[in-house]
């Protein structure tokens, strides 16, 4: 009998993963879904259109693209849709199932020459439309926006003018400086291909959803009548819905919540939403929300639910976006909508009735479900999901019984061969009497008889309205498998804990977060005697990098730390940040006319000739959110002190680095952090 030798994992092993995404259920029973790889060669991701039964068999290669993506099967189940990218513009093309199962479909047809590409896409109910989404200019004429048989060409920049702004925010993460483009809605008959738009303005649609009689489209938008309304400073969106034959959009909500889905109830009577009140600022939950399809007061649904909607979950192994998280069966009205909810650590599938019953369809301690479809019939979901033991795979769920099965195995023979330790959870009460919840991973090979106590390395999140859960992390394996026990927690400010928790550090930012963190690390020393309170690390990204910025500068206990896509000065990010009006007047409370003594007390840069630990600075250069910037000027006065430090820039990489940046970045990252580690750990 052979023996499998398991080694430790290291950073090159992010180029092994596989990433599984954006399951679609057809109403034949097929699963279409999206593998990601990497090639190494080309230090880019591969993204083919897979198929698997409901059964879990016969798992090929559905579409021959090397960049297809978004795969939705037509409400009949005879075609597929999907996005193919080019030179990164994506197009709509559709394809049929072959009789013949030998090879990928070669036969798909290209719906679309958009100049920008499709940005999202769904299907009519009747399965004689497509509704997407292109970015257009606000004058722009439609034969220029959209295409059916040729590509347009864009006019070249002058560059020998200036470029003009005059919007409060005129940059975005992920996009970059506003190019002066807004999404608007189009529509695609598929029998004779030709191309309508319907929406047109100086605003954005999103997020399109179809009436159940096809005749009609409901989507969000955020649109200011007031004169000297500043649309950048609002938070707030709507619903607004139009006829599919034309004429203007109509205003469904009154501009009172900040929607981020919805869905059509089954008899088309009524919209269910996701929304938050803003009530608690960027802390409020998102909860369900109901409004007449004909317009009106949106009524909350589940009134007393303490639980935040949508996955709020933070981790460096999920390679798309949450998709739709609002879902009915339209065979089993009466259970309510499916949707995601972020609660103790995990993500999990519930169902909200509108008479205000919740029911948990999933289980299990360590789980982040990020995204699902459900079957045509109702009978079962197919989820995407992270476990602390894996990869995110495929699992299907028995809508009934809750009864799992796990679909897709891609990773199982990388993982065979890796020394993977599971984290435990831990609990403990604060100063205070709150609870805080995280978990421990021990290193690899660790055995309890050992006389030598090894390091401990606390890992920060980021938000600080975010969570982090038990399961699978290349980053957190990658320190595991160094020698180090890494531990994280979920402090105060984090969301899946009610509340009052996730708006406990509004405001006081130092404070009690701060406090939960260095108390954690005080209970895991007591608690676990293999770990060397000598030689303690930390670590996080964006505001779990300026926490550890914050730490750092206050305390000396900590030998070596390091800070990824930080703030260092809560002053200079107000202006500079995509979001630092907002953020920093919500999260920290306070503005530069008024309050700029306490952003600067507050600010790590303050209190940066204190530093006495060995700090590692890196940052994208491509960063938006916290502009490089930051990490600049806590570089510079590190050095100006005589501190120990070293800054790594990556170029053309934005906030999202660690979780979609170029594959050879992302692991050199991680490279970068165990050297220094290693020297002063």
């Amino acid at each position: 009998m052979s023996v499998t030798i398991q080694r430790p994992l290291v950073p090159d092993d992010l180029y092994a993963y596989q990433w599984v995404s954006q399951p679609s259920i057809g109403s034949h029973g097929l699963v279409a879904y999206v593998n990601q790889t990497v090639d190494k060669n080309l230090n880019d991701y591969v993204t083919q259109i897979r198929v698997i039964s409901s059964e879990g068999e016969d798992d090929r290669r559905f579409t021959d693209g090397d960049h297809d993506s978004a795969p939705a099967w037509s409400p009949e189940g005879k075609r597929l849709a999907f996005l193919r990218s080019s030179d990164g513009i994506k197009q709509l093309y559709t394809t049929t199932i072959k009789d013949s199962l030998e090879g990928p479909n070669t036969d798909a047809v290209k719906h679309t020459s958009s100049k920008r590409g499709v940005d999202s896409y769904v299907w009519s109910p009747d399965g004689n439309y497509i509704a997407f989404l292109s970015r257009v200019g606000e004058d722009e004429a439609e034969a220029q926006a959209v295409t059916v048989d040729g590509v347009g060409s864009e006019r070249k920049p002058d560059d020998l003018r200036g470029r003009v702004f005059e919007r409060t925010t005129p940059k975005a993460e992920g996009s970059g400086w506003w190019d002066g483009l807004y999404s608007h809605l189009f529509v695609l008959e598929l029998e004779s291909g030709r191309i309508t738009r319907l929406t047109k303005g100086a605003w954005d649609a999103g997020s399109p959803v179809w009436s159940p009689d096809s005749e009609s489209i409901s989507f969000i938008s955020k649109q200011v009548q007031e004169p000297g309304a500043d649309a950048d400073l609002l938070h707030f969106a709507d619903i607004y819905t139009i006829k599919r034959s034309g004429g203007g959009p109509v205003k469904l909500t009154p501009s009172t919540l900040q929607i981020t889905q919805l869905a059509y109830s089954p008899d088309g009577w009524r919209i269910t939403l996701t929304a938050s009140d803003r009530v608690f600022g960027s802390s409020s939950h998102n909860r369900l929300y109901s409004v007449p399809a004909a317009g009106g007061i949106p009524e909350p649904v589940a009134l007393n639910l303490d639980l935040q909607l949508g996955n709020s979950a933070l981790g460096d192994m999920k390679s798309a976006a949450g998709g739709q998280s609002l879902l009915y069966d339209p065979n089993n009205v009466h259970l309510g909508v499916y949707v995601l909810g972020t609660r103790d650590g995990t993500v999990h599938l519930y169902r909200l009735a509108e008479t205000g019953l919740v029911e948990k369809v999933t289980e299990g301690e360590e789980k982040d479900i990020y995204q699902f479809a459900l079957s045509p019939d109702g009978r079962f979901i197919v989820a995407a999901a992270l476990t602390a033991e894996r990869p995110g795979e495929l699992y299907r769920i028995d809508t009934e019984t809750g009864e799992e099965s796990r679909l897709t195995y891609h990773n199982d023979q990388l993982l065979a061969g890796l020394q993977i330790n599971t984290p435990e959870r831990i609990t403990f009460q604060a100063s205070d009497g709150i609870a805080i919840h995280g978990w421990l991973l021990r290193p690899y090979k660790l055995t309890q008889d050992e006389r030598t106590k090894v390091p401990l390395v606390l890992m920060i999140h980021g938000g600080p309205h975010a969570m982090y859960t038990g399961v699978f992390s290349h980053e957190i394996q990658t320190l595991s498998a160094q020698g180090y026990a890494v531990l994280w927690v979920n402090p105060r400010g984090s969301m899946g804990y009610g509340q009052d928790f996730v708006q406990a550090c509004r405001g006081d930012f130092g404070g009690g977060d701060a406090r939960d963190l260095l108390e954690a690390v005080d209970y895991a020393l007591a608690q676990f005697d293999f770990l060397d309170e000598t030689r303690l690390g930390v670590g996080g990204g964006s505001y779990g990098g300026v926490m550890t910025n914050w730490l750092v500068s206050h305390t000396h206990r900590f030998r070596a730390a390091f800070t990824h896509r930080s703030i260092s000065n809560w002053l200079s990010l107000y202006g500079t940040s995509d979001i630092g009006i907002s953020y920093i007047e919500d999260v920290i409370g306070g503005n530069l006319k008024e309050n700029a003594e306490l952003l600067w007390s507050k600010s790590p840069l303050a209190h940066a000739h204190q530093i006495e630990t060995p700090l590692l600075i890196l940052h994208g250069e491509a960063d938006y959110r916290t502009p490089i910037s930051q990490a600049e000027e806590l570089y510079s006065i590190l050095k100006r002190y005589g501190k120990t430090t070293k800054l790594i820039r990556y170029p053309d990489s934005n906030h999202s680095i660690l979780k979609s940046g170029k594959p050879s970045l992302r692991a050199d990252s991680f490279e970068q952090v165990n050297a220094w580690f290693r020297e002063y750990l």
